[in-house]
């Protein structure tokens, strides 16, 4: 019997298994034709609105996907059984299987890898839970406290601006829509004294540095200077207020609880007439500020203009012009003869006195939108925030770039920083005031929900270094203001 050369052998097995190969693809396009056949006379006895040619070519789709889904089903059951064929020898023989069987091993492989990518998992999910735990235990004894102290209400408008007077006695000073400026005991919050003197909104109030004098700014295109006069009432026991930490604040109901007008202000002193008015402006006055000494004052508008006035003669001695759009907020230095001014044009500006021969002006780029407004702080810095929802911290010696970008999830309205822990106050549309360091690390935001906090779009915010228990107060469009008592730790500060 003749034997068979091994060449011929093989030669012979791969003409069956391409045989067998071609038998199968027979096999398998006769039944796909078939179940295709079948396909189409269901579609067309189906009640559709697509064309017949549409429904065939989703239909070829469908079943070229469906087959694709089916060759992993079968592939994934192969691999199952090979893993447990791999595990049972791993089993039974105690070690790792040789080269021999290379698919066994790359599956091996396979399957180590996936069983190390879970440990990795489990460790890191371990480690971050563990974090928090440890980081939670530290909020207990570093967190910040921010107290609800005082609420002031009796405006008839929305607050556009508020301030704390430099000398004595320390009142609260607010502007508001509805053409009055107010003076608050900060401890009762009683009004103590109204002003009525402007035909329209009252945008802005500023306290004379070493006087009794209040300088406002206003919608009717002028700005008032005026006296006061009050006497702080004697303050009352007031109820332990449990102190609230910050960030765990609940958001309940959008209720507006305070938009009734309620009783308003027992009755207080009124003044009806301005000592001084500064008129030159071709708009609204949207903002007024004293320059250091309290001999000037500047004033910001929105014919695109600040105005430079001596206050004893009642004179325009500088008009300081350049912006593009409409002027939103003035500020000088606390020391230096220095101002800045914002705009809608995206930018604000430096305008240096110091040298009573020439004054210069350096324009700060940076934001995208709005300039809301921009401050001095200690030292050789400004911060600005804007409707681009940043706030960026600036070096005066340095105007091309911020040394500090904070990012927010709404527009910022009138910021302050305060002078002693050097922290900014931020007033949000979305009813939130958020407390940063001057490296721009979020340090606390303020509570809000239905019991107390703003209800709506909060305006502007001050610092007042000189009273312990109440050292922030935040305005806004819900008609009133609010004192606040805000501990920071000096272990947070640092972080």
């Amino acid at each position: 019997m003749p034997v068979e050369s091994g060449s011929s052998a093989s030669s012979r097995q791969a003409k069956q298994k391409r045989k067998s190969h071609s038998l199968s693809i027979r096999r398998t396009n006769s039944t796909e034709q078939e179940r295709t056949g079948l396909q189409r006379e269901m579609l067309e006895g189906q009640d559709s609105k697509l064309p017949l040619s549409l429904r065939s070519n989703l239909l070829d789709l469908f079943g070229q996907i469906e087959r694709e889904f089916e060759n992993l089903y079968i592939e994934n059951i192969e691999l199952r059984r090979e893993i447990e064929t791999l595990n049972d020898r791993l089993t039974a023989e105690g070690q790792t299987i040789d080269g021999g069987d290379l698919t066994k091993g790359a599956l091996k492989a396979k399957a180590s890898h996936s069983t190390s990518q879970l440990s990795q998992k489990l460790k890191t999910t371990y480690k971050a839970s563990t974090s928090k735990i440890v980081s939670s235990f530290k909020a207990t004894t570093s967190r910040a406290v921010c107290q609800l102290v005082k609420e002031y209400v009796g405006h008839r408008d929305g607050i556009w601006d508020l301030s704390v007077t430099r000398t004595q006695p320390v009142v609260l000073g607010t502007a508001s829509a509805d053409h009055s400026a107010m003076l608050w005991s900060i401890e009762t919050g009683k009004c103590l004294l109204k002003y009525l003197g402007h035909a329209g909104s009252v945008n802005s109030i500023k306290f004379h540095p070493t006087e009794q004098m209040a300088l406002t700014a206003s919608g009717d295109q002028t700005a008032h200077i005026w006296r006061y006069t009050v006497q702080l009432p004697t303050p009352q026991p007031v109820a332990d207020i449990s102190q609230t930490p910050c960030d765990d604040d609940i958001d309940f109901s959008d209720k507006d609880e305070a938009d009734g007008d309620g009783d308003g202000p027992s009755e207080c002193p009124s003044i009806r007439v301005s000592s001084t008015t500064l008129r030159s402006h071709q708009g609204v006055v949207i903002a007024a500020d004293w320059l250091v000494g309290g001999k000037q004052v500047v004033t910001a508008s929105w014919d695109r203009a600040a105005n430079l006035y001596d206050v004893e003669t009642s004179e325009l001695v500088h008009s300081l012009t350049g912006h593009d759009q409409e002027l939103t907020h003035c500020c000088t230095h606390p020391t230096q003869r220095l101002v800045v001014t914002s705009s809608r044009d995206t930018t604000f500006r430096l305008w240096d006195f110091r040298d009573p021969s020439i004054h210069s002006v350096n324009v700060f780029q940076g934001h995208t939108d709005t300039v809301t407004s921009a401050v001095f702080t200690v030292g050789d810095n400004v911060v600005s925030g804007s409707d681009d929802r940043t706030v960026k911290v600036w070096d005066l010696k340095n105007m091309r770039s911020p040394i500090a970008t904070i990012r927010t999830d709404s527009a910022v309205n009138r910021i302050s920083v305060s002078v002693n822990q050097r922290i900014i106050a931020l007033p949000h549309d979305n009813r939130q005031v958020r407390l940063f360091d001057m490296s721009g690390v979020r340090l606390a935001r303020l509570p809000r929900s239905n019991r107390q906090g703003h209800r709506r779009m909060v305006c502007c915010s001050a610092w007042c270094e000189d009273n312990p228990s109440c050292n922030l107060f935040s305005c806004g469009f819900d008609r009133q203001a609010i004192g606040w008592n805000i501990n920071i730790p000096a272990l947070l500060q640092e972080k």
